[in-house]
């Protein structure tokens, strides 16, 4: 008979934090996009702001008590789509725009002015940007896909590495395996795909994802062999998928969460 250990969390309640640790006054904005609307570092927090093209910027920790200042980072002509922040350098953080653009930041220490122009602008490539992230083992590449292509970037050459074109419809998202040595991407035709991105521009794998090409994302669980989906049904379900890349025939599990058209 097995036999189930009690976790110690078992009696753990959720509680708010006192008042005075709240930030607030904070006017995010309502941004449809396949990216990331908030991202933090471990100095900076950043969020789309209501105005198109810009992000918030919020200290991670105020100092001596008071109050945290929210700063505007103008970024773009037109609505920032995705931003992430670098592994290597918790002041860097790279964004992308639906006016085509990649730009790369160096915000500040703490407590002085935000840039008020970008370190690195990259493009336009063609399409505007639909989602970026920076490699986890390698120190300034950056992966960004627009349209039906993935670009990884070499920031201190400023050149491409690679170009991933293999996609049949828009991208929709991108993740680097915890190691760096594969990228899985989901797109609007409805698969996902397995890159090497140093074996070339074919995708090595390549598998039907969800039934409905509304929306997808796609993240890699670490360094393990696998991944989860969240998409929709054919039926418009919000779904999660779990991927095995050495069993990549098909999903390990799906579970339907609800109907919905968010």
């Amino acid at each position: 008979m097995n036999r189930f250990k009690a976790s110690k969390f078992r009696h753990t309640e959720a509680r708010l934090p006192r008042r005075e640790a709240w930030i607030s006054g904070i006017r995010a904005g309502s941004v449809t996009s396949c990216g990331n609307h908030v991202k933090a570092s471990c100095r900076w927090i950043a969020f789309n702001a209501e105005a198109a093209g810009v992000l918030g910027i919020v200290p991670l920790e105020c100092e001596d008590g008071g109050k945290r200042t929210i700063s505007q980072l103008c970024c773009h002509s037109d609505v920032v789509t995705d931003f992430d922040f670098s592994p290597f350098d918790q002041l860097l953080l790279a964004t992308g725009s639906a006016d085509e653009m990649v730009k790369v930041w160096r915000l500040p220490e703490s407590g002085q002015d935000i840039p008020g122009g970008a370190g690195l602008t990259l493009g336009p490539g063609g399409a505007p940007v639909d989602a970026l992230q920076f490699h986890p083992t390698a120190d300034a590449v950056l992966a960004s896909g627009a349209g039906k292509r993935v670009t990884v970037w070499d920031l201190g050459q400023q050149q491409p590495l690679t170009v991933l074109d293999s996609h049949g419809d828009q991208l929709q998202s991108l993740t680097w395996k915890r190691d760096g040595r594969l990228l899985g991407t989901s797109c609007k035709d409805k698969k996902l795909r397995i890159f090497d991105p140093r074996a070339g521009p074919a995708a090595s794998q390549s598998v039907p994802g969800h039934d409905n090409n509304k929306d997808s994302r796609l993240l890699w669980m670490g360094s393990s062999d696998c991944l989860i989906s969240v998409g929709f049904s054919q039926m418009r379900e919000r779904e999660v998928k779990l991927w095995d890349t050495r069993r990549l025939s098909g999903a390990t599990l799906t579970v339907a969460l609800d109907t919905s058209p968010g």
